[in-house]
């Protein structure tokens, strides 16, 4: 049985969905690939705009989730740590 996600590993994966599809994505399609309900997703994407990890954007009507710079440097530090933290094998 896989162990829950943290929100750290939630909000990871989240941010990582955008920069996979070349750092827009539509709220459906990420919906799909973050493998979290309607209501968690729209309180994640609420939080992550709040702090400026993503940015709402519409574009010819349709809406788009996109990337921010601190979006970028956040999967960045996270990766570090990560990395770091599987060295130690914890």
């Amino acid at each position: 049985m896989t162990p829950k996600r943290g929100k750290p590993e939630i909000v990871f994966d989240i941010l990582l969905s955008v920069q996979e599809s070349h750092g827009r994505i539509k709220p459906t399609r990420l919906l799909y690939k973050s493998n979290l309900s309607h209501a968690r997703l729209k309180l994640y994407l609420e939080s992550l705009i709040r702090q400026e990890l993503l940015r709402a954007e519409e574009e010819g009507g349709r809406k788009l989730i996109s990337l921010t710079q601190k979006g970028y440097s956040f999967i960045s530090e996270y990766r570090k740590m990560k990395n770091l933290i599987e060295s130690f094998g914890i």
